[in-house]
């Protein structure tokens, strides 16, 4: 089954096409990662699929569902891409409080979840009392992927959760990541610039190029040296 289906995509602003995807299926229970340069199409496409942007031609249907048609893939899609994507007036501690409340989750899950995230959080984010607005770009995101997973989706998507992140944060949430692909078996869709992270999270690598896909291919021990060497042309 398909969890995500795409046919006929295709995205421009004025005379500048930035997505043309004709066919692209992501399987229930894939670990998917896209790559490409700036201004590749990535973040647009993310956009699309979670209906933030409105394509000029095509679809994208989630669990078979176009997702301009109907809100229920919300209820089971997990996903930041961006600071937009918080509450930034509010603590961290509160914003949580309330993504658990509107969810549903007790305060016994949600404090459940935090102690599990409290080695990504890096002792840095809870019980400071400062606004998410007054964090880092690091613990922004931080908060931003934490809330989107916190609430137990069934797919998740997140676009450059590695950027503006520490090496020890990078590594910490890349390990997060597999364990809950591993235990949970949800459908993990990644954008990033970071090839050496996205190959070992994701077992399928999508190459985007002006919008377009240009390789599709499954992971393997020789993946990363072949994107390294692609991108080096």
């Amino acid at each position: 089954m398909n969890f995500i289906e795409i046919n006929n995509l295709k995205k421009a602003y004025k005379l500048t096409e930035v997505v043309n995807i004709p066919h692209l299926a992501i399987p229930v229970g894939e670990s998917f990662g896209l790559v490409g340069n700036n201004g590749a199409g990535k973040t647009t496409l993310f956009r699309m699929i979670l209906d933030l942007t409105r394509p000029n031609y095509g679809e994208v249907t989630s669990k078979g569902i176009d997702v301009r048609q109907s809100e229920e893939w919300k209820s089971y899609t997990g996903s930041y891409l961006d600071e937009g994507f918080v509450i930034d007036f509010l603590t961290p501690d509160e914003y949580f409080h309330f993504i658990g409340d509107i969810n549903h989750l007790s305060k016994g899950d949600i404090n459940e979840f935090l102690d599990a995230f409290a080695e990504v959080f890096n002792n840095e984010i809870i019980g400071k009392k400062k606004y998410i607005r007054d964090l880092s770009k690091g613990n922004q995101k931080k908060v931003g992927i934490a809330a989107a997973l916190m609430v137990n989706p069934e797919i998740i998507l997140l676009d450059e959760p590695f950027a503006n992140l520490d090496p020890s944060t990078q590594i910490r949430l890349k390990k997060y990541l597999i364990e809950i692909k591993q235990q949970k078996q949800v459908t993990l869709l990644i954008s990033s610039h970071d090839l050496n992270h996205v190959t070992e999270v994701c077992e399928r690598i999508v190459v985007l190029e002006k919008g377009e896909i240009i390789h599709d291919i499954r992971t393997s021990q020789n993946t990363l040296r072949a994107l390294e060497e692609h991108f080096a042309v």
